[in-house]
C-alpha cells in the first residue's frame, strides 16, 4: 500500500482510539516533525497510555496495519541493539544473536530503563523504530523483522505511548535512513526458533506399583486435562553455558522473585522471603547475645545532615535518591532516602550519650535502604532497594569497639557457612575499598564457582572516632574529662540469598540448604486413576500420617495432595524450588509400610520403612547441609591460586580464579592492577562503564589467614618489597 493509501485510512465506530489532527502536535514531537519534513503521509491516533503490546493491541488492534514488538537488548562487550519485529513474533535472545551473527559467546540481556532513556530518550512502553531519531551517536544498532517489512502499513508509537502513528513500511525505511541508521534485516524463517522460556516437558521415570515392582516406563510428565494450559517449567539454559541467563531463569521459575515496574526493584515472593526470615531469626538472636538491642529509625534524612560527614557522603553520593517535592510544591530542603543510617542515627547518639555510664550503646535495626545505582541491576545481588540489618554501636575504648567488629564478623561467617553452606574468607579491606568515613573495614568474601566471580558477603566496620567528632558526640569519662566514643557499624543484606542461589543451584533449579529451606521435605502421594476410592483414601491417610510424624519432629514438611497435577509434574516443581528431600508414597509403599526418599543434592533414592522415616530424614538433612558446604568449598579451593608475577595474573583471572598475591598495598598500585587487568582482558575492546561485572580485577581483602611472606618477597606488580598477601578477583 502506498502513502496515499495510508492517507485514506478511516477509523471504524470503535472509540478505543481516536484519529486526531496531527498538525497541532508536529511541533512538539520530533518524530512527527521528521515525518512531515520527509513529506511522509501518516495518520495519528490518540489513546490511553499503553505500557505493553497487549494494551496497545486492545486499543488499536482494530486499525488497518500491524503492530510491532520492540526490544532493547545489550551485550556489554558487543553493543546495544533495538529489535523491531511483528507484534506476535516469538523471540528469544539466542535466536536473535544467531540472526545478528554475534557468535556463540554473545550474552544479550534486556537493557535497563536508564539505558533506554539515555540512548533513545523514551520511557519503557514507548519504544519503536522511530526512537532511533534520538540516537544521534549511533550507539544503537537497529534490526528489523524481514516479514514486518513485507506488510503494507505499520502502527508505531511516535516517542510516546499515548499516541500511535500509521505509516507505510516504505516510509518507515525512509525515516530510519534519514535518522542515520541502516537497519539489519532479520529473517526469522531462516532459522528454527528456540522454544520460549518457561514451559518445557520434563521426562520422569514412573514408579510401577505392580506386584513385580521396579521401573515400568519413561513418560513425559504433564499437567492433567483438568488444568488446560498448565505445563512444566523447565530450566532451558545450563549454568555452565550461560550463567547470567541461568540465574534469571532459576530465581523466576522457582518463584523467588518477580519483577516490578521500576528498574532495579524486585518483589520478594514468599519462597524467598521465608529464607530471609530464617536468616533473620538466627542472626537476630545471636546479635542480642552480644548485648545489642533492636530499634528503628526513619527512612529519610535531611540533606544538611547527610552532608555533614564529607568523606561518607562522597562515597554514597552517586547512589543517593532524593525527595524534592511534596505534591506540586518544592520542599524547602531536599530529603535523602536512607542509603545507610549513620547520619540518621548519630545526631541521636549525641543526645543519648552523656556519661561513660551510657556506654556501650549498642543498637541494631532491620530495615530497607535505597541506593540508586546505575550499574546493571541483578536481583538480590545489586538492586536499588534491598533489605538488611544494620548495627551501630558506641564504646569507651578502641579495643571494645574492635571486639564488637570481630564478634559480628564471626557471626556473618556463621550465617554463610552454617546456614547457607557457603564458605567465606575473612579479611580486612584495603584503603581503596574501605567504607567511606570509617577506619577499618572487615569483610567476608564468597566465591561463585559457576561465574568465577567473588561476592562481598557482609562487612563490619570500625568507624574509629570520625563520626563522633563530626556529630559532636561527647561524654564525661570516669576521670571527669570529656571523651569521644569509638563506634562501629555493620550489616548483612538479602544479597546473601543470591550468593546461596548461585553457589548451589544446578540445571534443574534451586538447591536449598536444609537449615534455611522454607520446606525441608515434600511428601507426594502417587495416586493412580485406577485406584478404588477406598484405596485412594487409605493412601491419602498414610501420606498424612507420615507428614504428621515429620511435623512433630519440627521438620518443615509439605504434603502435596493436589489432584490436578501428575506426580511427575510435582517432582519437577519441587526440584526447581530446591526442596532438600522428597518422599514418594504409592500403593506399593502403603502395602509394604515404606516410603521412597529422594535427595535434591545428589538425586539418590532410598526406600525407607515408615517407622524409620523421621530418624532418617533428620540425619539426611544434616548430611545434605554438610555435603553442600563441602562441595562448594572444594570448588572454591580448586580456583584459589597463588600468583607471584604479573604475567600469570590475568591468565589466572581468565580461568575464573581468585588469586592470592604478595602486594605492596599501595593505592596507586591497586588502581594500576585494575586498569591493566581490564585492558589486557578486553584486548582493545571497550567496556561499558555501567557494567556491574567488570573485566577488571579488584582487591577482595587482605585475608586474616596470611601465608608466610619471607623477607624480601617482591610485590607481583610493582616489584617493591611486599607487605602482605592480598586476595584479588573479579567481583559482583
Amino acid at each position: 500500500m502506498t502513502d496515499a493509501a495510508v492517507a485514506s485510512l478511516s477509523l471504524d465506530d470503535k472509540e478505543l482510539a481516536k484519529e486526531i489532527e496531527a498538525s497541532v502536535e508536529v511541533g512538539e514531537n520530533a518524530s512527527l516533525g521528521k515525518l512531515k519534513e520527509l513529506g511522509v503521509s501518516f495518520k495519528l491516533y490518540s489513546h490511553p497510555e499503553t505500557a505493553t503490546i497487549d494494551k496497545q493491541a486492545e486499543h488499536l488492534g482494530h486499525l488497518p496495519g500491524v503492530l510491532t514488538k520492540n526490544l532493547l537488548l545489550r551485550d556489554k562487550k558487543i553493543g546495544t541493539f533495538l529489535i523491531t519485529v511483528l507484534h506476535d513474533r516469538p523471540t528469544d535472545t539466542k535466536t536473535i544473536a544467531k540472526l545478528l551473527k554475534l557468535g556463540g559467546k554473545a550474552n544479550l540481556r534486556f537493557a535497563d530503563e536508564e539505558t533506554l532513556e539515555g540512548l533513545l530518550k523514551v520511557k519503557r512502553g514507548a519504544v519503536s523504530a522511530l526512537a532511533v531519531l534520538n540516537d544521534t551517536g549511533n550507539a544503537v544498532t537497529l534490526a528489523m523483522d524481514k516479514a514486518l517489512m513485507e506488510q503494507p502499513i505499520v502502527n508505531l508509537h511516535p516517542l510516546r505511548n499515548d499516541r500511535t502513528v500509521a505509516i507505510s513500511t516504505a516510509a518507515l525505511l525512509q525515516f530510519v535512513h534519514a535518522a542515520g541508521h541502516e537497519p539489519t534485516m532479520l529473517d526469522f524463517d531462516s532459522v528454527p526458533v528456540a522454544p520460549p522460556p518457561g514451559p518445557a516437558p520434563v521426562k520422569e521415570k514412573n514408579r510401577s506399583d505392580s506386584k513385580n515392582g521396579g521401573d515400568k516406563s519413561t513418560a513425559v510428565a504433564k499437567a492433567s486435562a483438568s488444568t488446560p494450559g498448565q505445563t512444566l517449567l523447565g530450566i532451558d539454559v545450563s549454568k555452565k553455558d550461560n550463567f547470567a541467563l541461568w540465574y534469571t531463569r532459576v530465581i523466576t521459575y522457582s518463584e523467588m522473585i518477580d519483577y516490578y515496574d521500576i528498574s532495579g526493584c524486585y518483589i520478594l515472593r514468599p519462597w524467598a522471603y521465608s529464607i530471609w526470615e530464617s536468616i533473620q531469626r538466627w542472626l537476630d538472636a545471636e546479635i542480642k547475645e552480644l548485648g545489642v538491642e533492636n530499634s528503628y529509625f526513619p527512612l529519610f534524612v535531611p540533606k544538611s545532615v547527610l552532608e555533614r560527614e564529607k568523606d561518607h557522603i562522597e562515597g554514597f553520593a552517586p547512589e543517593v535518591a532524593w525527595v524534592t517535592k511534596s505534591g506540586d510544591s518544592d520542599l524547602a530542603e531536599p530529603i535523602a532516602i536512607r542509603p545507610t543510617s549513620e547520619t540518621i542515627m548519630y545526631p541521636l547518639f549525641k543526645k543519648w550519650i552523656r556519661s561513660h555510664r551510657d556506654l556501650p550503646l549498642s543498637l541494631n535495626q532491620w530495615s530497607n535502604v535505597v541506593r540508586w545505582e546505575f550499574k546493571d541491576p541483578t536481583p538480590f545481588l545489586r538492586s536499588r532497594e534491598f533489605l538488611w540489618q544494620e548495627g551501630h554501636t558506641a564504646h569507651a575504648t578502641f579495643e571494645e569497639s574492635q571486639k564488637m567488629v570481630m564478634d559480628v564478623l564471626n557471626l556473618y561467617k556463621k550465617v554463610y557457612e552454617e546456614l547457607l553452606a557457603v564458605p567465606v574468607i575473612q579479611g580486612r579491606k584495603t584503603e581503596m575499598e574501605r567504607f567511606p568515613g570509617g577506619d577499618i573495614t572487615t569483610t567476608v568474601e564468597a566465591y561463585i564457582h559457576g561465574s568465577g566471580r567473588s561476592v562481598q558477603g557482609a562487612t563490619s566496620h570500625n568507624l574509629g572516632q570520625n563520626f563522633g567528632k563530626m556529630f559532636e558526640i561527647q561524654y564525661e569519662d570516669k576521670a571527669g574529662g570529656h571523651a569521644v566514643p569509638w563506634q562501629t557499624s555493620w550489616g548483612l543484606t538479602t544479597r546473601s540469598i543470591g550468593v546461596m542461589i548461585m553457589a548451589h543451584g544446578d540445571d534443574k533449579g534451586l538447591v536449598l540448604p536444609p537449615r534455611v529451606a522454607p520446606k525441608q521435605v515434600v511428601v507426594i502421594p502417587i495416586v493412580k486413576a485406577s485406584l478404588s476410592a477406598e484405596n485412594k483414601a487409605a493412601l491419602q491417610s498414610y501420606a498424612e500420617r507420615i507428614t504428621t510424624d515429620l511435623k512433630a519432629a519440627k521438620i518443615r514438611v509439605h504434603l502435596d495432595h493436589r489432584d490436578n497435577y501428575t506426580p511427575g509434574w510435582k517432582y519437577n516443581h519441587w526440584e526447581q524450588k530446591g526442596v532438600p528431600l522428597r518422599l514418594e508414597v504409592g500403593p506399593m509403599d502403603l502395602d509394604k509400610g515404606t516410603a521412597r526418599m529422594v535427595r535434591r543434592d545428589s538425586g539418590l533414592k532410598v526406600d525407607l520403612a515408615a517407622e524409620a522415616v523421621v530418624h532418617t530424614v533428620l540425619h539426611v538433612l544434616e548430611e545434605i547441609q554438610a555435603n553442600l558446604f563441602a562441595k562448594c568449598k572444594a570448588e572454591r579451593d580448586k580456583k584459589l591460586v597463588k600468583v607471584w608475577e604479573w604475567r600469570d595474573f590475568v591468565p589466572a583471572l581468565e580461568e575464573k580464579c581468585v588469586i592470592l598475591t604478595p602486594f605492596v598495598n599501595e593505592t596507586e598500585w591497586e588502581e594500576e592492577v585494575k586498569r591493566r587487568s581490564r585492558e589486557e582482558a578486553l584486548a582493545g575492546e571497550s567496556e561499558d562503564a555501567r557494567t556491574a561485572t567488570s573485566a577488571a580485577a579488584k582487591t577482595l581483602c587482605i585475608p586474616f589467614d596470611q601465608p608466610d611472606l619471607p623477607p624480601g618477597t617482591k610485590c607481583f606488580v610493582s616489584g617493591k618489597e611486599a607487605t602482605c598477601w592480598v586476595l584479588w578477583g573479579r567481583s559482583y
